[in-house]
């Protein structure tokens, strides 16, 4: 019997996924406990509808972020810190502060948990971070920082 699954079942399956099990395990045990419901005609049209959406959201997600990394890549931010007479920063910049800094010079927000740099940022010079917008897809910008 096929059923499609609204809860996460072990040995079944995820939420969402249309599946084939047994008469009876469908019966006794995932439509009575409301596990899954009864791939119908109506069931299956909606499921096809949801499948559907789910791929068209993904693939604009993957357009958006696929823009945003075009627009980054490449790009040089530069960022002004004080530093000591060894042109060591008072502190460090951190990816919260580079996030800060991406909004205000090109307008595009990003997730500070996203930006990944090689190291910490303690003096100036030319750094590099990655910035992961979507699975695959991430974008590289230089960091000059200065006085």
């Amino acid at each position: 019997m096929q059923v499609i699954l609204q809860e996460d079942v072990q040995g079944s399956g995820k939420k969402g996924e249309l599946v084939n099990v047994s008469d009876g395990y469908a019966r006794n045990f995932l439509l009575k406990r409301g596990l899954a419901i009864q791939a119908t005609p109506q069931a299956l049209a909606e499921y096809e509808a949801q499948q559907a959406s789910k791929a068209h959201k993904k693939e604009t997600e993957q357009a958006a972020a696929q823009e945003i990394a075009d627009k980054l890549s490449g790009k040089t931010l530069n960022i002004s810190a004080k530093a000591g007479e060894s042109g060591k920063l008072f502190g460090s910049i951190t990816s919260k502060e580079l996030s800060a800094e991406i909004k205000k010079h090109f307008d595009i927000d990003v997730d500070r948990r996203k930006i990944s740099m090689k190291g910490e940022i303690k003096a100036h010079g030319d750094y590099t971070a990655d910035i992961k917008l979507y699975s695959g897809i991430t974008a590289q910008i230089n960091i000059k920082v200065g006085e």
